[in-house]
């Protein structure tokens, strides 16, 4: 998985940074070889633009408690009105602490592991409007919900035919359960083959 780096300072958009990232990951793989992109949360609007970096084959995209693409839109348009107004006051996020993290991920050394890997997010980064990638979605498409949170994204996947799987758990299940949660995308990804195959 690329790890998503980018300065605020820097001039390129945010998702062109991060589909840099992702194009540098992606160097030791063959160009022939077909990717099933997996995007979970705040990564899903980025899978279009990861796709057009990767400049490989596309087999599926997996939405995984994520929201979904929105050309012309920005991430704030998508965040509840208490976050939008604690970013306008001049909060980051996400700003979880180690206490709010404590039930969903009882492990303690998985949960200082997510902390230190937190990129508390200035108002800038959710007001950057995404871009319009002609021709997506190129491939099959699957959804893989966790939380209530992202119900309205599932309720979009599913009205667009998408094959869609649910796992009642926190946001973070993959790191708690992740033999399962790798079960259920096998389940799904095999969803999306019969789609595809038909």
């Amino acid at each position: 998985m690329p790890a998503f780096t980018d300065s605020g300072e820097t001039p390129p958009p945010y998702w062109q940074q991060h589909a840099a990232c992702v194009q540098q990951a992606l160097n030791s793989i063959p160009q022939e070889r077909p990717l099933v992109l997996v995007g979970h949360n705040g990564a899903g609007p980025l899978l279009p633009v990861l796709a057009q970096a990767a400049r490989r084959p596309v087999k599926a995209y997996l939405f995984v408690d994520a929201g979904l693409p929105h050309p012309g839109k920005t991430q704030l348009e998508e965040l509840p009105e208490d976050l939008r107004q604690l970013l306008a006051e001049g909060s980051r996020f996400p700003n979880w602490s180690d206490e709010d993290l404590r039930e969903e991920l009882p492990d303690g050394g998985i949960r200082q592991q997510v902390l230190a890997q937190m990129q508390p997010r200035s108002l800038s980064f959710f007001e950057e409007v995404m871009p319009d990638i002609p021709g997506w979605p190129d491939a099959p498409d699957g959804y893989l919900l966790f939380t209530q949170g992202y119900r309205h994204f599932l309720e979009q996947a599913q009205s667009a035919g998408w094959p869609s799987r649910t796992f009642h758990a926190g946001n973070f299940c993959m790191l708690v359960e992740p033999i399962a949660v790798a079960a259920a995308l096998v389940e799904l990804m095999q969803q999306v083959d019969k789609k595809l195959s038909r």
